[in-house]
């Protein structure tokens, strides 16, 4: 049997933009992505704080250490620059596998989305 675990997860992030415009995903940090393991690509969920919104995308890197939060095209409407949101990918194993199973969690500042 195979269960969905919490594979990563970045907590608590200030989303810095919202483009519409572009063509969908969202833009995260390219040292927040390598110290939540996200990859390039990866399917993500967000999790909007302030309004209780939670949509699907995929994730694509931003410049590094920059603290970047964007989302990207249709999921633009669901926050404001501003927002705080948390970002959690999945991923499917073995149940006696998940059972040991360690996830990747990051608790950036709030502030300025920084590992510091």
């Amino acid at each position: 049997m195979h269960i969905q675990v919490v594979k990563s997860k970045i907590h608590r992030v200030t989303v810095t933009g919202a483009d519409l415009n572009y063509i969908g995903s969202i833009t995260i940090d390219e040292a927040l992505m390598e110290a939540s393991n996200i990859i390039e690509g990866e399917k993500v969920q967000i999790v909007n704080i302030n309004n209780g919104e939670r949509l699907e995308t995929y994730a694509i890197k931003g410049p590094r250490n920059t603290g970047e939060i964007t989302l990207n095209g249709p999921a633009a409407r669901k926050v404001h620059r501003g927002d705080i949101v948390i970002i959690i990918s999945y991923a499917s194993m073995d149940f006696e596998e998940a059972k040991n199973f360690k996830p990747s969690l990051v608790f950036p500042n709030e502030k300025d989305n920084s590992l510091t």
